[in-house]
C-alpha cells in the first residue's frame, strides 16, 4: 500500500546516499535524487529522466512524494492570488501571492488550522489539525514562484510567514523549510527576504536568537496594553508584555535585527489615546517598525475597522516619537485572501 511508504524527502542528502549503497548502488544516486527533489520540484519518480527505468522503479516501490497539489486557485482583481492546497492526506491549507509594483510575496501557511485562538482571525476558528511538514512549506513557495513569474513575469522576491497558523508553535519544521529555501540545493533565497510573523510566543523568540536565525521577525501585537490583548488574543495570558518585551530585547541584542509589528486598529477596541501611548511606550524598548494593517471583517459584529482619524492619529503620534510607521491596506480582499481572512472556506 502506497500509505505504508515512506516520503522520500524527510530523507537527507547523507540518507538518500546511504540508502543507494545499501541497495548497492552509488552513492552519488543520493545526489541526483535529491537535486530532482529540490533543485527541480519533481513530483514523481518518473520525471527523474537521468535515472535508469529500473532505479525509478526502485524508488517507486520504496518511496512516495507527498506533494502539495492546488486543489484551487482564485485570482483577484488587484492580481492578488489565492490557493487552495491539498495535501497528501486531504486536508486544506491556504497560501496568497501578494503582487506590487516592485516585488511579489509569498505568503504561506506553517499548520492546518491554528494552536491560537485569536478572536479577530478566522483561522482560530479552526482548530489545529497537524503542523505542515517541511516539503509541505517548501512546495507552497515554489507554486507561488511559478505563478509569480507566469503573472508577473518576475521570481518571487519575498516570504512572509502570515498564513495559517502559528510559526513558532511548528519550530522545528518551519525552520528546516527555511533552511531548504534559502539553501543553493533549494531556491537560494536571501534569509532577508523572508519575515517569520509571531503572535508572541515570547520563549521561542528567544530560540530563535540562540538559533543564529538570518530572517527577519515580525509580531502581531495590535494591543500594548495587557487587558485589551488578553481581551483579542486570549492565549496571550501565558505570554504577557513584560515576557514578551524582554523577548525581543533579546533578540534584538542577539541579532541586531529591527522588529516590525503589525498592529491592526479596531473602533472602540484599541482606537483610544490610552492605547496609542502605551503602543509608542513599548516600541522604544527596541529598534522597529509599526505596520497599521486594515482590518478585514470576518462576519462578526464585535470587530469593525477603526475610523481614519484614529489611524492618523496612531501616525502622528508614532513619527513625532520617530518610530516608522505605515498603514497598509489590504489586498485581496474580494477573494477573502486579506490578513485572517484564510479559513479554507471551500474545505
Amino acid at each position: 500500500m502506497q500509505n505504508d511508504k515512506k516520503d522520500i524527502r524527510a530523507l537527507s542528502k547523507e540518507q538518500l546516499r546511504d540508502f543507494f549503497k545499501a541497495q548497492g548502488d552509488q552513492a552519488f544516486r543520493g545526489n541526483q535524487v535529491y537535486e530532482w527533489l529540490w533543485g527541480k520540484g519533481a513530483h514523481q519518480f518518473d520525471d527523474m529522466t537521468n535515472l535508469s527505468k529500473n532505479t525509478r522503479q526502485m524508488l517507486e516501490e520504496n518511496f512516495v512524494i507527498n506533494h502539495i497539489h492546488v486543489d484551487q486557485m482564485q485570482r483577484s482583481e488587484d492580481g492578488t492570488v489565492k490557493n487552495a492546497l491539498r495535501l497528501h492526506d486531504g486536508l486544506i491549507v491556504e497560501s496568497v501571492l501578494i503582487p506590487t509594483d516592485t516585488r511579489t510575496t509569498a505568503c504561506v501557511s506553517s499548520q492546518v488550522g491554528c494552536s491560537l485562538d485569536c478572536n479577530f482571525c478566522a483561522t482560530a476558528r479552526l482548530k489545529r489539525m497537524r503542523n505542515l511538514n517541511p516539503d509541505e512549506i517548501y512546495d507552497q513557495v515554489v507554486s507561488i514562484d511559478k505563478e509569480s513569474r507566469l503573472y508577473h513575469g518576475r521570481p518571487l522576491s519575498n516570504i512572509v510567514f502570515m498564513g495559517m497558523g502559528e510559526p513558532l508553535m511548528n519550530y522545528n519544521n518551519v525552520l528546516s523549510a527555511i533552511e531548504m529555501i534559502t539553501s543553493e540545493e533549494g531556491l537560494g533565497m536571501s534569509p532577508k527576504r523572508i519575515t517569520v510573523s509571531t503572535s508572541g510566543i515570547s520563549k521561542m523568540i528567544k530560540k530563535m536568537a540562540d538559533d543564529g536565525v538570518k530572517f527577519k521577525l515580525a509580531v502581531s501585537l495590535h494591543s500594548a496594553v495587557e487587558e485589551i490583548r488578553n481581551q483579542i488574543m486570549p492565549f496571550t495570558k501565558n505570554f504577557p508584555l513584560t515576557d514578551l518585551r524582554q523577548a525581543l530585547e533579546y533578540w534584538y541584542q542577539k541579532t541586531k535585527s529591527k522588529v516590525t509589528y503589525e498592529y491592526v486598529v479596531w473602533k472602540g477596541i484599541n482606537d483610544d489615546q490610552k492605547s496609542i501611548d502605551a503602543l509608542v511606550k513599548f516600541c522604544k524598548y527596541v529598534p522597529c517598525k509599526v505596520n497599521l494593517i486594515e482590518y478585514n471583517p470576518i462576519d462578526d459584529g464585535m470587530f469593525q475597522q477603526a475610523d481614519e482619524s484614529a489611524i492618523n492619529a496612531y501616525i502622528r503620534a508614532l513619527e513625532k516619537h520617530d518610530i516608522v510607521a505605515k498603514v497598509r491596506r489590504s489586498r485581496g480582499k474580494d477573494i477573502d485572501a486579506a490578513c485572517g481572512q484564510l479559513a479554507n472556506k471551500e474545505a
